[in-house]
């Protein structure tokens, strides 16, 4: 028995929002101790508040990403990365001109049912 796994056709998160959510290994492959994503925020997007129930952790592959963490604002850039976590309040954003591609890891694995995401006040 092969002790390995390849992926080779991640699964594509739907959005309306535009943004890209490839995830490489999560829920979506059974693997609810950690999901791996390739993520591409468009100019201009934003999403709700939200306080996960999961480590998260962001490695900027290009572009800028904006993040509010418990009321502190901290932007990152291409090669930059940083680690959230569990219980923190966060938002995250591209309020800029050029998208921002990442790759965002979570522990446990991302769900709907742990991230605990705000409305979203228009």
């Amino acid at each position: 028995m092969k002790k390995y796994k390849i992926q080779k056709s991640p699964f594509t998160v739907p959005t309306n929002d535009g943004k890209l959510i490839e995830e490489h290994w999560g829920n979506s492959t059974q693997t609810p101790n950690i999901s791996i994503a390739h993520m591409v925020a468009p100019p201009n997007w934003s999403e709700s508040h939200q306080t996960p129930e999961f480590d998260e952790f962001t490695v900027i592959i290009s572009g800028k990403k904006k993040f509010e963490i418990d009321g502190e604002e901290v932007i990152l850039e291409k090669g930059q990365s940083i680690m959230i976590e569990k219980g923190a309040r966060v938002r995250y954003s591209n309020p800029f001109a050029d998208i921002c591609e990442y790759i965002a890891i979570c522990l446990p694995a991302f769900s709907m049912d742990l991230v605990n995401r705000e409305q979203k006040n228009n």
